[in-house]
């Protein structure tokens, strides 16, 4: 059986075939179209498709997989076996709970930390008995940034991308990158070190856009052996909902 996954965030959409739990094809649309999902159907005749979206204007889209596939619109409601226990589930973010059905998939007997680092970074555990509660929120890399720059009255907004290292702050620059970059490091290891003392053999999983970046800088913590670093978690979500 063949998935059509959709991710569609703020600026962009996310897209991925699966051929049952294997993913055969992914792309990424800054804008999702009809003829887009049009060739994707044809190239890849999936049977099933579902779409998460942050916006509510996907009527054409929703219209056009219904004629073609068997279609899902996302939501909270769709459990495949994890207890939700969140006590706003009308307000948990859907690529939160995607990305915990991804990491109960591909850890069904264990207990799993899913670290989100994007605009914000979000911290969700799924219990080894399969029960969700919630997590944690912060300011992602580039917000910490800003609020350094915008919340002072002469600090500067400083440029990083991530394929620096973390270093000294020998000067003002170099102090706020370290500031920002060594602080979200000791932030996610405390979070780790927390929660690996309520769950044994807890899975670390790191996804979103600055995902390389913290996982390469985490390969040094005494915590690499559980970290696993996952692109495509709340698109495996997803096909989860949906799989058989």
């Amino acid at each position: 059986m063949r998935t059509l996954s959709i991710d569609i965030g703020n600026s962009a959409a996310k897209v991925a075939v699966f051929s049952n739990k294997e993913i055969v094809h992914h792309q990424r649309f800054n804008k999702l179209g009809i003829i887009d999902l049009a060739q994707l159907i044809e190239k890849f005749s999936p049977d099933k498709s579902i779409i998460s979206s942050v916006n509510q204007e996907i009527g054409q889209l929703e219209g056009f997989l219904k004629k073609h596939t068997e279609y899902t619109r996302f939501s909270t409601l769709l459990t495949n076996g994890v207890q939700n226990r969140y006590k706003t589930p009308a307000t948990l973010g859907l690529d939160r709970w995607a990305a915990v059905l991804g990491a109960n998939g591909l850890f069904p007997t264990g207990a799993s930390l899913i670290v989100d680092a994007g605009t914000c970074i979000t911290y969700d555990v799924l219990s080894q008995a399969k029960m969700y509660f919630g997590g944690s929120i912060s300011p992602g890399i580039k917000m910490r940034f800003r609020a350094v720059h915008e919340f002072t009255g002469r600090l500067p907004l400083v440029e990083w991308n991530d394929q620096e290292e973390i270093t000294e702050g020998t000067d003002t620059q170099s102090a706020i990158k370290n500031g920002v970059l060594q602080g979200i490091i000791n932030e996610i290891e405390g979070f780790i070190a927390l929660n690996n003392k309520k769950e044994s053999a807890l899975k670390v999983i790191i996804t979103g856009g600055d995902a390389n970046f913290l996982y390469k800088q985490l390969q040094n913590s005494i915590f690499a052996p559980q970290i696993i670093k996952d692109p495509y978690l709340v698109l495996k979500g997803l096909n989860e909902a949906i799989a058989d």
